[in-house]
């Protein structure tokens, strides 16, 4: 089954929920940038937080940015998603390994570290995008990203995030979800979410054993009658493409362009996000500088 995003409320009014299933894409980002199994899983949970999340604006061209800085060896761990829960991610450092946790887990808190921020950017295709900052917790990301709602917007938010690694590295399963309070809702909502919750398990159990993200949803929301929303699939999707890559060198300014003329004889811009490659000879730079002076 492909990648797929599901968005639900409950029948009484008081839940909304949305869930994800992201083995696909998690492995694609996984091929991209080499990484080892707890960079796979550090970097998959923040692209399934950030799909949930980007699904949400509605805007066409909006998008949120995830940007976790916690002080661990991974470095920054950025995801960005577009207004349909398409996503694009890296780390500074894909290749830490760290021995496992004495529960035989990942340790992602270690890879990511818990001293530092999770920074939120919504771009809404306003002048400026809405930016929130909380402090990390553990660098397990669910948790912070819950503190993050309940922090930064006064949205009492549960959140489940896992990415399952196999033996040779491939991605086994991974997803998550997002549960958030409505107004009104009271003691016995939230016991019914908890319990709910408790008794689903872990997220990447759930998706191992059937990674529709709809039996998700429905599994860790049991007690509740849920109307289900929308259903759209979701990918790995990068918008670079030569064109901005021309922008970007044309951004340096003349003087750059000029030296790197003169020094490097040419150009190879390698997208942070993808494999694209796009080669830059002596000629294309010097046409580049020429359409700049133009314009100046």
């Amino acid at each position: 089954m492909s990648d797929q995003l599901v968005r639900a409320i409950s029948k009484d009014g008081f839940v909304k929920a949305v869930a994800v299933s992201t083995r696909d894409l998690t492995e694609r980002a996984r091929q991209i940038h080499r990484m080892t199994p707890v960079a796979t899983a550090a970097l998959g949970r923040t692209l399934a937080a950030a799909s949930m999340m980007g699904n949400a604006l509605k805007g066409e061209g909006s998008s949120v940015t995830l940007q976790i800085k916690g002080g661990g060896p991974l470095g920054t761990v950025l995801a960005v998603s577009d207004n349909e829960g398409n996503v694009r991610g890296t780390v500074d450092d894909p290749s830490v390994d760290l021995p496992l946790r004495p529960d035989g887990k990942l340790d992602v808190g270690s890879a990511v570290g818990c001293d530092g921020t999770l920074t939120v950017i919504r771009d809404l295709n306003m002048k400026e995008p809405y930016v929130g900052s909380v402090g990390l917790l553990g660098g397990e990301i669910a948790e912070d990203l819950a503190a993050y709602f309940v922090e930064s917007e006064q949205i009492p938010t549960a959140c489940g995030l896992g990415v399952l690694v196999d033996r040779d590295r491939s991605v086994l399963a991974a997803g998550g979800y997002l549960i958030q309070l409505m107004p009104g809702a009271g003691e016995d909502v939230i016991a019914k979410v908890e319990g709910g919750i408790m008794a689903a398990g872990a997220v990447t159990g759930l998706l191992h054993e059937d990674s529709d993200a709809e039996s998700l949803l429905r599994r860790v929301m049991s007690d509740f009658d849920l109307e289900i929303l929308e259903k759209s699939p979701i990918e790995y999707r990068c918008y670079c493409s030569r064109d901005r890559m021309e922008r970007a060198l044309i951004s340096l300014g003349p003087e750059e362009l000029k030296a790197m003329i003169d020094e490097q004889g040419g150009a190879e811009l390698r997208c942070q996000f993808c494999d694209n490659v796009q080669t830059f000879t002596k000629a294309d730079l010097e046409e580049l500088l020429k359409r700049m002076k133009k314009k100046i």
